[in-house]
């Protein structure tokens, strides 16, 4: 998926705005911004840069404006079955658990973000905290960390170790 998406994005655009881009679509995210950058040919450090930034730009929005955006699904009977039910599992079966152990929350939000595995990353790490009610202040440096902690595991899986020497 990454490499159809690069191929089609690398005809029209630079291709340091195709990593950029890539990093900012879910699914995609800093994990396909970073192989990306490796297909293009983009110098380790600039790839790098660019998938964080690209990754952590749209976390705010989703933290901000998700619960609205739901809302709006419902009111409009838009996938209203499918919001309503994930509305429910974060608010009835997750809340129990946050109350008991906080920190393992914490813990687990961060894991999920900087584990690169497809489903996981920024975009659902911040769905996720928005759906618990976590504070933003609380989970969104937890996200951001996250996200550099997937970097740097990506990076050296796509770049290799001896890239983050020659720094």
């Amino acid at each position: 998926m990454t490499e159809a998406v690069t191929t089609f994005l690398s005809e029209y655009v630079s291709k340091e705005l195709a990593v950029f881009i890539i990093s900012l679509l879910p699914i995609l995210e800093l994990r396909g911004g970073l192989i990306a950058a490796k297909l293009l040919g983009v110098p380790y450090v600039r790839a790098i840069i660019i998938s964080i930034i690209g990754n952590v730009l749209p976390l705010p929005f989703v933290l901000f404006f998700i619960k609205r955006l739901f809302k709006f699904m419902v009111k409009h009977n838009i996938l209203k079955k499918l919001v309503l039910k994930i509305q429910n599992i974060g608010e009835t079966k997750a809340g129990s658990l946050i109350e008991k152990y906080p920190r393992r929350v914490s813990l687990g939000l961060f894991l999920f973000v900087a584990i690169p595995l497809p489903g996981t990353g920024g975009w659902t790490g911040a769905l996720i905290a928005s759906l618990l009610n976590l504070k933003v202040k609380k989970s969104a440096p937890i996200i951001m960390l996250g996200v550099l902690c997937a970097g740097l595991i990506m990076s050296i899986i796509t770049y290799g170790i001896p890239a983050l020497f020659s720094m």
